[in-house]
């Protein structure tokens, strides 16, 4: 009585067919497909966020992660401090720079905003 299993399925594949390098071929290729999808993209996006914080320095214009633009007026070991305007300064935490913005950006968005 075999309802969901026919009998010649069930007696199993003769033992001269093993799976060999086919039987791996797909798991290695869903592996790769994945490594260049997901894992190096987002390494890549990584690594150059680390140069970014390096390069820091006092002048710089940047964009915190809460969209906040500020030009670093000190730069410690793990913070920023960042003036938002005239004699206003916040202090960030320095992975939470999000994007270096062109020179002249900070100026531009300060006059448009007391006019």
């Amino acid at each position: 009585m075999s309802f969901f299993i026919s009998d010649a399925m069930a007696q199993g594949a003769p033992s001269d067919a093993s799976p060999g390098l086919e039987g791996l071929l797909f798991p290695l290729a869903i592996l790769a497909f994945f490594y260049f999808l997901f894992i190096r993209p987002q390494a890549k996006k990584s690594k150059e966020q680390k140069q970014m914080l390096a390069t820091l320095g006092k002048g710089t214009e940047v964009v915190t992660s809460g969209g906040v633009l500020g030009k670093v007026a000190e730069v410690d070991e793990n913070f920023v401090k960042l003036e938002v305007s005239d004699n206003i300064f916040i202090n960030v935490q320095r992975h939470a720079i999000a994007n270096m913005m062109p020179k002249g950006t900070y100026k531009t968005v300060n006059k448009k905003s007391k006019s």
